[in-house]
């Protein structure tokens, strides 16, 4: 278990936190994306100058210029990450150097200011530190973090910005899907894609999300739960969900999951659960897999089981895709037990209830 030192951030606490039983009632039910803390974190850039400013304050507004290149030129990339509460009533973090590092890979890819490794991680463990009674202690509930940075320089032209800013802020979080254990139906986009080759599918951007919305709203439409993208090149290889990376369990009991070549997003739940999944004997495959191979093996029984997985969905069954002429039931609907057994490892580890032997677990109190 790893503990990060303390901040070197500045603290300014808020004068009119939420008061403690509006923030009781919020956590009885968080849902996710509802209810926000009552502190952020901001970091400026400036070029010459470098990263400077950092503090805690109080969560409120981010005035912009209307010419604020971020709103013309779209340099924004963001990161998500959760502070799971501990038996003893402690907090955690799970793997945010990983986060950290994949934002900076990120900005790389946007042309932003990379933002050191270090001083994201004092960020998400000062506003955890800090918002620590937000944590809520519903079975399965957690702190979601959302950090974040934008170009913040006055101007027009298309260049990189010269100015940035580092922010995270805190929102309680509950189960992402309703539904417990039963599957999510998919729909298999033919029109849109998420991303190709040599552009930012693996960089976690806004982009790529807005570019997800309208495949999004016609699964939503076909009566799915979400959308299944396909390859931008051949349109016959599965790629990911619209913010999940997937997986395929088979009746030998092995595990297949698309491979990263760049259009899609490096999740640290993926690789976390292929981990997982090899300690616990098991075969994962990082092979292209396609959508008529998914349809007969569905067919055929002998794809027995798949999954979605994210910070925010954490692990979620998938029960049924759908298509333009044609739809599979994967197992019983439900989840199955090599889904249920990989979900249980990963969140006993993130809730200390089992022994961490990766390092995966930063404490922060």
């Amino acid at each position: 278990m790893n503990k990060l030192g303390p901040s070197t951030l500045s603290i300014q606490q808020s004068l009119m936190p939420l008061p403690t039983p509006e923030r009781t009632a919020l956590l009885e039910n968080p849902g996710f994306g509802r209810a926000f803390s009552d502190h952020m974190v901001t970091i400026r850039y400036t070029e010459g100058r470098g990263w400077h400013d950092g503090k805690v304050e109080a969560r409120g507004l981010l005035p912009l210029d209307p010419s604020t290149m971020v709103l013309h030129y779209a340099q924004e990339i963001f990161e998500g990450l959760k502070a799971y509460p501990q038996p003893d009533g402690g907090a955690a973090l799970f793997r945010p150097d990983a986060n950290a590092r994949r934002f900076r890979n990120s900005a790389t890819r946007l042309a932003m200011a990379p933002l050191p490794e270090e001083l994201f991680l004092e960020a998400v463990h000062a506003i955890v530190s800090t918002d620590r009674d937000w944590i809520p202690k519903l079975e399965g509930a957690a702190l979601y973090l959302r950090p974040f940075m934008i170009a913040t320089e006055v101007a027009l032209g298309v260049r990189p910005a010269a100015e940035y800013l580092f922010c995270v802020f805190a929102s309680p979080a509950g189960n992402y899907f309703k539904g417990g254990a039963a599957g999510v139906t998919l729909w298999v986009s033919e029109h849109y894609i998420r991303a190709a080759p040599g552009g930012t599918g693996d960089a976690k951007c806004g982009g790529n999300y807005a570019a997800s919305l309208a495949a999004q709203a016609e699964a939503t439409r076909e009566g799915c739960d979400q959308v299944v993208f396909l390859d931008a090149v051949e349109r016959k290889w599965v790629e990911e969900l619209g913010g999940m990376n997937i997986f395929f369990v088979f009746e030998d009991g092995s595990i297949q999951t698309p491979p990263l070549t760049g259009t899609i997003l490096p999740g640290i739940t993926r690789d976390s659960l292929i981990v997982l999944a090899r300690d616990m004997g098991l075969t994962v495959r990082e092979e292209p897999y396609s959508i008529d191979q998914w349809k007969a093996d569905a067919a055929s029984g002998r794809l027995t089981e798949a999954f979605a997985c994210g910070t925010a969905a954490v692990v979620t069954p998938i029960g049924k895709v759908k298509g333009k002429g044609f739809e599979a039931a994967i197992g019983n609907g439900e989840a199955g037990p090599v889904t249920t057994r990989l979900k249980t490892a990963l969140l006993d580890i993130q809730n200390g209830r089992a022994e961490d032997k990766h390092g995966w677990i930063q404490r922060v109190f």
